[in-house]
């Protein structure tokens, strides 16, 4: 029996989530598989998900302090499957969508969809198709996402399987395969010369810190720079001001599908530590200067640059700086030697993995 129909479900709470379930997607539409991305608890819940999303974002970036107690609840307590309940809508919308497309197997790439699932089966709604999960976090793995019924879970790396082995996941339901990122990560990188440093900058959160952090980096010599400011048409109007008062070349983007692209040719990220970001700047190869991790989840994420040495922490504009500098320091010794360690963990074709991964699970 092939692999035909594929339902992936996937939520707006970090992009990582979203990203892990299209670039999966596409590696499966590759193979000539059907494959449906919903979010159900979007599809319930419209504005008042979004409301939410909005909460959780706030709460990330102005009061982190919150969501820490908030994640070590989740984890330390069985309020999400206890809780589930409360979801019925979320719940119906789901049976349907399982009983109209039928699928050999439901990956989810966010925890609550799991209990959501069990759910189903008590009701006798969840259908035949396998589940597999994609842990889109390093290290840091909450236990919503393994305090459930599910066939296989896809992890991203090594040393997380080691977290859930210990956690008492069975080994034979964890598989290594990378986190799904964009196919374009699995063709030969462009080439990086050694004249000038390419840097890029990805503003994704704490806008308000990147004009004192872009004019720290604009000062530094030797490296072009290139920012990302996402749908912050104010802040990409004040850096083009800052850069022509200053007489310094700056390269700017908006809201661009060229993020991937960005980072390959990029021999230095500048960025917080998100589940997509660090596995994709590790998928091109690109180390890292971390400048926010948010509690809980992020904190695998981070460990996992700094550990490995593929990369730093630094928060504050001028300890970025600082960083760049040292990074290509001594003819860029430094740099070298993250380089190496960033390639160490490179997975560019984890989509194509992840996707042969299901194919086997029905054969």
């Amino acid at each position: 029996m092939a692999l035909k129909n594929v339902l992936i479900l996937t939520a707006g709470f970090g992009e990582g989530h979203n990203a892990a379930a299209r670039n999966l997607a596409a590696a499966l539409g590759e193979g000539g598989v059907s494959a449906e991305v919903h979010d159900i608890f979007d599809e319930a819940y419209g504005w008042r998900n979004r409301l939410v999303q909005r909460l959780y974002l706030f709460a990330i970036n102005h009061v982190p302090a919150l969501w820490s107690a908030v994640f070590f609840l989740l984890d330390k307590t069985a309020v999400v499957g206890g809780g589930i309940g409360v979801f019925g809508r979320a719940a119906r919308i789901l049976a349907k969508q399982i009983s109209e497309q039928n699928p050999d197997v439901i990956v989810s790439t966010y925890p609550g969809y799991g209990h959501l699932l069990d759910l189903l089966r008590r009701k006798g709604e969840a259908g035949g198709a396998l589940l597999a999960t994609i842990v889109t976090d390093s290290l840091t793995v909450n236990s919503v996402w393994y305090r459930c019924k599910c066939d296989c879970f896809l992890v991203a790396n090594e040393a997380t399987a080691n977290v859930m082995r210990a956690a008492g996941v069975t080994t034979e339901k964890i598989h290594v395969a990378g986190f799904p990122v964009p196919l374009v990560f699995s063709e030969p990188p462009p080439p990086r010369g050694d004249s000038v440093y390419e840097v890029f900058f990805m503003v994704n959160s704490a806008h308000h810190l990147a004009p004192a952090i872009v004019r720290e980096l604009l000062s530094i010599g030797g490296i072009h720079l290139t920012v990302a400011v996402g749908r912050d048409e104010d802040l990409a109007h004040a850096l083009k001001t800052m850069s022509e008062e200053l007489n310094k070349e700056l390269e700017i983007h908006g809201w661009t599908p060229e993020i991937p692209n960005l980072i390959r040719r990029s021999h230095l990220l500048i960025s917080k530590a998100g589940g997509a970001t660090v596995q994709e700047a590790l998928a091109a190869r690109t180390p890292m200067i971390i400048t926010q991790i948010i509690p809980g989840q992020e904190e695998g994420n981070a460990r996992l640059v700094m550990e490995s040495g593929a990369g730093e922490l630094a928060t504050t504009p001028a300890a970025i700086a600082d960083a760049v500098k040292r990074t290509f320091a001594d003819g860029g010794s430094l740099y070298r030697e993250r380089l190496a360690a960033a390639s160490r963990l490179s997975r560019p074709d984890s989509s194509r993995t992840a996707a042969h991964l299901l194919a086997s699970l029905i054969k």
